[in-house]
Order: structure tokens, then sequence, then C-alpha cells
């Protein structure tokens, strides 16, 4: 059963909803897609990772960037929304978290592990759909605890042929799953998603 959370950031404060999980199971925190475009914690997506999650007796946290729905500040570009990330994590107080992200907040999720502190906190990183042809992640050189990477044949946002080249310059090699028909929305392709996830953490 999820509840709403408040989770302190600076000078404001980010609306999130958290999960209880089962005693040593692990925690993992979701991001969301960009805000701008509509993207928040209860998209379909996002909802369907931490069902996957809560499904194997993981706690939860997904919440709302800076300036989104109930959280105050303003959006910044993807830059301030890192330190929401890290927040995110302190919030928990848990031991090693996944992180996970979806579009815009996989962009996030890997500035964030790419060299702030606090990145040392999370066990493994999951990235769903991440915007190579829409934002650049040439400032990211390596992420190598990324396990899984999960696009569709049809995502325009994240082909599978960019963020292929993406992860071979990276020089990783995470599962990675390519949902067939699958566009950037998930659209009919959900439930695939959530076998995807959890099957790989039954793994």
């Amino acid at each position: 059963m999820e509840k709403k959370i408040w989770i302190p950031c600076s000078t404001h404060q980010l609306e999130g909803m958290f999960s209880a999980g089962e005693p040593g199971r692990g925690a993992a925190v979701i991001t969301h897609p960009h805000p701008l475009y509509g993207g928040n914690m209860d998209n379909p997506v996002v909802v369907t990772l931490a069902r996957a999650f809560q499904a194997r007796g993981y706690a939860t946290l997904r919440f709302n960037f800076r300036g989104t729905d109930g959280s105050t500040g303003r959006y910044d570009d993807g830059v301030g929304e890192m330190a929401d990330v890290a927040a995110a994590l302190d919030y928990l107080d848990a031991g090693p978290v996944i992180l996970a992200g979806y579009s815009f907040g996989s962009r996030v999720n890997a500035g964030f592990m790419a060299g702030k502190a606090g990145a040392e906190r999370v066990s493994d990183h999951i990235m769903v759909s991440p915007p190579v042809a829409f934002i650049s992640f040439d400032d990211v050189k390596t992420l190598p605890k990324t396990g899984l990477v999960v696009t569709g044949s049809r995502d325009e946002i994240a082909p599978p042929d960019q963020v292929e080249s993406v992860l071979d310059g990276w020089e990783i090699h995470p599962r990675l799953e390519i949902i067939t028909g699958g566009d950037h929305f998930y659209s009919g392709c959900l439930e695939r998603l959530e076998s995807i996830v959890d099957d790989y953490l039954a793994g």
C-alpha cells in the first residue's frame, strides 16, 4: 500500500508516493518522464515499474521532480533534478538502492550516477527508454552499474540502434530488452515491460 510523503530538498519539498517493502528486501527509487511534456510520478510506465518492484517485495519511492504537480520549486533543465534524486535516496535512509528511470527520468538518473555525491548508494541502475534521440548524453562517460535497459522497437525518442550505440560508447553490457512493436509510451506493452522487470529482479 502506497502512502503520500514529502521529501525535503534544499529550499523546496518533493511530493512522493512510498510503499514499504519486506524487511531486508531492498528499495527502489523511480523517476518520471519530462515534466514540460506532462510527465509525473503517476505516469503509467512509472506506476508499472513501481508495481514490478513491489511484487518482488521491494520498498518503492516514486516522486515528482521540482515544480511538478505538488512538488515546490521550478523545473531546472535536469540539473537541479539530480539533487531531487539525491534527496529521494536520503529520504529512504536505506542500504543499497536500485535506481530506475523512464525517459527524462533515466537521463536525470544517468547524470546523477555519472559522478554526483550519493551515487555510491545505488547498487543497480535500470533505464527505460533513455531519450538518446531527444537529449544529449555526451557528458555521461560510463554507467557501470547499469544492469537493465529497455526500449521499444518503434520508440522514436529511444531508438534501439541509438541506444545500443550509446551503450557501446560507455563500454558497458547491460541486459538490453527491445519490446517488439513498443513505442515510447509503451502503448499496449505495459504488461510486457512489467514482465521484463520482474524477470530481471528474479534473476
